[in-house]
């Protein structure tokens, strides 16, 4: 649905957050999953979803790919692909001692983090990874560098924390989280850890940064925000926690439209609309459609900021594809 200015005479509108839905990381890895499909044929295995959204897993699984929890499920000698969340060495040992030809799909902005925990490790810092416990990116960037990397679960974990040695001690995140609580999670090691380092650059991905702009701004001026995805995806949640935040009176998560409960427009004159960065459009479409039926018809685009940032296709994928295409011109 196409965002058109509100008309001053409707009482109802949404506010339509841009950026929202696909981040670039995202977009790869489900490129990447159909591209293997269409190279390999099917079954491709991943390991673990390749991106938390429940309507994009359902999708691929359609198409072929079979989803498992672990390495050890993959039968010997497939093909298994690595979710955008990324995985600890261990898993790619385990891989290789299966036989199994792997595709790494982890977002690069995942795998910078991974870099910078293996370096802070090698210079025998102490980590302080602000995360959530057993998410799987987490336990991706842990894996990296086990016996120097610390937990810290937001502002209330800092506490707990202890160290070998308060002049070499480095935090690190998750890509997916809450700007403000990591940043009152930063300023509380701080206080506790003064010579803390930061890393090179910020972890938390730029596209989880400008979707929480976009409903900051979009907040402020919402009775209810509607935040299309899945309940184990990190940054979905982050967006309900930052609309009430902001000031909306009401924020729910769903995966579909079908899922919205009509109670929640009582007394409602303002709607924003959102989507995490693993929704695709055709999900808020459906969303935009279900408020247009109960006289929500008018969109207003609340833009707070460009992305044009794209990611090339895994190498083992890109490599294959550049085979098949040189074979393909030989022939001809």
């Amino acid at each position: 649905m196409t965002a058109t200015p509100a008309s001053p005479s409707s009482d109802k509108r949404v506010l339509l957050a841009a950026p929202r839905g696909y981040c670039a990381g995202v977009d790869r890895a489900v490129i990447a999953v159909e591209k293997a499909l269409e190279q390999y044929g099917s079954p491709i295995y991943v390991r673990h979803e390749i991106v938390h959204n429940k309507y994009v897993v359902q999708t691929l699984e359609k198409k072929g790919a079979i989803f498992v929890d672990e390495t050890a499920e993959v039968p010997e000698g497939s093909i298994v692909m690595f979710s955008a969340h990324g995985v600890a060495p261990t898993v790619h040992q385990e891989a290789a001692e299966r036989r199994l030809a792997t595709i790494d799909a982890t977002c690069p902005l995942v795998t910078k983090v991974h870099k910078e925990a293996v370096r802070f490790a090698n210079e025998d810092f102490d980590i302080l990874l602000i995360g959530h416990e057993g998410h799987e990116e987490v336990i991706g960037t842990s894996g990296e560098a086990p016996d120097h990397i610390t937990l810290v679960d937001g502002p209330d974990d800092v506490d707990n924390v202890t160290v070998r040695d308060e002049s070499k001690v480095v935090w690190l995140s998750q890509t997916t989280l809450s700007v403000d609580e990591t940043m009152e999670t930063v300023d509380r090691l701080k206080e506790k850890f003064p010579q803390l380092i930061s890393p090179p650059s910020d972890d938390i991905c730029y596209a989880t940064q400008n979707r929480q702009i976009a409903v900051k701004q979009m907040g402020a001026e919402a009775d209810l925000v509607i935040v299309v995805g899945s309940k184990n995806s990190s940054n979905s949640v982050r967006l309900v926690e930052v609309a009430l935040g902001a000031g909306a009176k009401d924020a729910h998560l769903v995966d579909f439209a079908d899922e919205i409960d009509e109670a929640w427009l009582e007394g409602v004159a303002t709607v924003g609309v959102t989507s995490g960065a693993s929704v695709p459009e055709v999900l808020v479409e459906g969303v935009l459609e279900w408020l247009s039926q109960r006289g929500f018809e008018d969109v207003e685009l609340v833009k707070s900021a460009e992305e044009s940032i794209t990611f090339s296709l895994p190498k083992e994928l890109r490599r294959d594809l550049r085979a098949e295409a040189a074979a393909l011109q030989e022939k001809q």
